[in-house]
């Protein structure tokens, strides 16, 4: 490949309104050998390792709208920076919505291009969908800057290889998305929320696991809290752990499940905007740092006996668990030093703690932190391949997911 002339180019943030406008942006830094940190709504820019410090914003909030909805289909295809209210409002009126519920989400839902990028999920992840499932087709500029559409814009596409897949969740850093094509749902007859108190200690999440896996009902999700955090969501304050279940279907089913709910607690129906305000927990915590524990979803009591012990003397932490997926999180108070030490430097807590053999997984750190977490497995042969048939010269979010600094000696360097 000839390396490309070196031009200067202005500092202020890239705003395109259509895909050709992108692929501008990326032939730009390209020619100028600029880094491009690709934002969306920009509620998350503090997620995910930092950028290289060179690099300037490419802006995706002005590249929104739908541009197409086929009720009849249940399919909908929309701009990346589409925010997912947007479409939450659309659908509705058809009686339809969008199974996407990624924690961390601004006040307008964040937008469906970082979502599917990120491959961000929610609390109906596991009976609705992870985004990898969701997705049918994207459109994106690569890091040579061409534009190629993957998949389809109807739920039976087969041909050739599964590109959409391969974008969610590689964090802008295999092409920058500029569509989105999904599959909706259509809305329960019913939705139900139930907040069940659980009496006794944090390790009843044993309890809670094992009475979900034998009850007699499928909940939209199932979430766990610790105290603090359901008081923090005026759940609850009597410091037990809370369980919250999202139950949907028709009136006959629902109200079944409801009374299966109760023998998992003592439980009374609660508002459905919970769910809203418990995937923007976080953003009430400035600087916070989040981590996730995953096993297998039948260890959950495990992971979570281990997140409440590695935040143990932090009355601020606030936990919570999607039980059918094995996952816990915690939002910690980046002020509170000690708990820090104790969720990133595990093995220095005190012995006689749980036995944890998953995987931990840093999700907002404070820059000066980064350096200090292993990379999550993007720098082995394949990964590094892949990312070299996409983004021959290292622009797009260099550095997002651990690559080191041989993304800017690429940038700079001669031809890839």
């Amino acid at each position: 490949m000839v390396t490309p002339p070196v031009v200067t180019a202005p500092s202020e943030a890239w705003a395109p309104q259509t895909a050709i406008g992108v692929q501008d942006a990326v032939r730009e830094a390209i020619a100028t050998r600029a880094a491009i940190r690709i934002a969306g709504g920009g509620s998350w820019l503090d997620a995910g390792r930092p950028v290289a410090p060179d690099a300037r914003v490419l802006r995706l909030d002005t590249l929104r709208g739908i541009t197409q909805y086929t009720p009849g289909d249940l399919t909908l295809t929309a701009r990346a920076g589409t925010p997912l209210r947007e479409i939450a409002e659309a659908t509705a009126a058809e009686g339809q919505w969008l199974a996407l519920d990624a924690f961390a989400t601004s006040d307008d839902g964040g937008s469906i291009g970082a979502t599917i990028a990120t491959a961000s999920a929610g609390p109906l992840a596991y009976a609705l969908g992870l985004p990898r499932d969701i997705a049918l087709g994207v459109e994106v500029v690569t890091g040579d800057g061409e534009i190629i559409r993957a998949g389809g814009r109807v739920v039976k596409n087969v041909a050739g290889y599964d590109l959409t897949r391969l974008m969610t969740g590689a964090w802008g850093t295999l092409g920058v998305i500029t569509e989105v094509s999904v599959r909706l749902r259509a809305r329960p007859e019913v939705d139900r929320t139930l907040a069940l108190a659980r009496a006794g200690p944090a390790e009843s999440a044993a309890d809670v696991a094992a009475g979900l896996r034998t009850a007699a009902m499928a909940p939209l999700a199932a979430e766990l809290l610790n105290p603090a955090l359901a008081a923090r969501l005026g759940v609850t304050a009597t410091g037990s752990p809370v369980l919250l279940l999202r139950l949907g279907g028709n009136a006959e089913r629902v109200a079944s499940e409801q009374m299966e709910a109760g023998k998992l607690g003592d439980g009374a129906v609660i508002d459905t905007d919970v769910w809203r305000a418990l995937r923007q927990c976080e953003r009430y915590s400035p600087g916070a740092v989040v981590v996730r524990w995953s096993q297998l979803p039948s260890l959950v009591a495990n992971t979570w006996r281990h997140a409440v012990e590695c935040c143990a003397g932090s009355p601020e932490a606030l936990i919570h668990a999607s039980l059918e997926r094995g996952v816990v999180r915690a939002i910690i108070p980046a002020a509170d030093t000690a708990a820090l030490a104790r969720v990133l430097h595990p093995e220095d807590r005190p012995s006689g703690g749980p036995v944890f053999v998953g995987r931990r997984i840093a999700e907002r750190l404070p820059a000066r932190l980064w350096s200090a977490e292993p990379a999550p497995g993007t720098t082995d042969r394949l990964a590094r391949r892949v990312r070299m048939a996409f983004d021959p010269w290292h622009v797009l979010n260099p550095g997002i997911l651990g690559e080191g600094a041989r993304d800017a000696a690429d940038r700079h360097g001669g031809s890839p």
